[in-house]
């Protein structure tokens, strides 16, 4: 017997844009509305630029053995003329079991799918680069409002002055100061976590130590301080750098999308974690948290030298991933 579409669960979404973030979270939204009607809901995944009309029918085809189906294609702009044919056919009568979201990246390139899947009732989701800076602010103040907190536009305004442009980079900006707050973020908040410019941020620090680049890890730690970047959000970011990679290469080889329900992640973080994590073993991903801790507990519990203590801890985690013991 069919299952019954949820109200939330269109047949056919079409992302538009290309911002990375935007789109990544589109196709994990679409996914987790999806397992909200079936759990073991089937997710694949196809570039469009490669694509033969026979895979794709196959793909938007009824499971022999039932249940739902997602079915994301990518850069849906360059599908060819056969494939783009099926597509604005097949919108006009979607099947109920299965979800399909095209990735189009806007623009002149496959007009005509983009504007046919639109005219045909497809669920648009706008995903095109933020490139003013009004709409960085609105981000921040959405974004804080999706983690369940408040941020006024003031303290949306300086979160951008100090940590940068990059929606990933604001993103888990928010998500840490939430996590570091009661949830209510002002200016006052910002000036106390972030200060100084987006190149010199504790995620800046993060991405260098876990890639077990020392001598970058180390500039960028001693600039972000000389530029007064307060060495807690950077003790903070360190341990979140390396508990994502541990925690995303403790759930195997696998696609971001599937991965991002079940580890409570955004897609673009889990393959970020993904690349990171090569070159690491467990023991040594193991070492890495145990010096995170040590240092959340000295830069926190006032150890006098504090920028030491994260110089100590960036030099630990070059020997854990190299896996040297000394």
């Amino acid at each position: 017997m069919s299952q019954v579409p949820s109200p939330a669960l269109t047949p056919v979404v079409l992302v538009l844009g290309d911002e990375e973030l935007l789109v990544a979270r589109a196709v994990t939204d679409t996914a987790a509305r999806a397992r909200v009607v079936d759990p073991a809901v089937e997710l694949r995944e196809m570039d469009a630029d490669t694509l033969l009309v026979g895979e794709l029918a196959e793909a938007l085809s009824p499971s022999l053995f039932g249940g739902r189906r997602v079915v994301v294609l990518r850069r849906g702009q360059d599908a060819k003329k056969d494939v783009a044919a099926m597509l604005l056919d097949y919108v006009k009568a979607p099947d109920p079991e299965v979800t399909l979201v095209v990735a189009h990246a806007g623009g002149a390139k496959g007009k005509a799918i983009a504007d046919g899947l639109a005219k045909a009732g497809a669920e648009v989701v706008p995903a095109a680069k933020i490139t003013k800076h009004r709409e960085r602010v609105d981000f921040v103040t959405s974004e804080v409002r999706r983690l369940g907190g408040r941020c006024q536009a003031d303290a949306a305004e300086a979160l951008i002055e100090a940590v940068g442009h990059d929606l990933r980079e604001l993103a888990a900006a928010c998500a840490q100061l939430i996590a570091d707050t009661d949830g209510r973020v002002d200016a006052a908040t910002v000036a106390r976590y972030y200060r100084g410019k987006a190149e010199v941020s504790g995620f800046a620090v993060a991405d260098a130590a876990v890639a077990g680049d020392l001598p970058a890890a180390l500039e960028a730690l001693r600039w972000a301080l000389h530029s007064g970047v307060d060495p807690v959000p950077i003790a903070d970011a360190l341990a979140d750098g390396v508990r994502t990679v541990a925690r995303v290469a403790s759930a195997g080889r696998g696609n971001a999308f599937q991965l991002a329900s079940s580890l409570g992640m955004p897609a673009w973080k889990i393959e970020k974690a993904q690349r990171q994590a090569r070159g690491w073993t467990p023991e040594g991903l193991v070492k890495a948290m145990r010096a995170a801790a040590d240092c959340n507990a000295a830069v926190k519990g006032g150890e006098e030298d504090r920028g030491y203590a994260l110089e100590r801890t960036i030099a630990a985690f070059a020997r854990a991933r190299a896996g040297g013991s000394r």
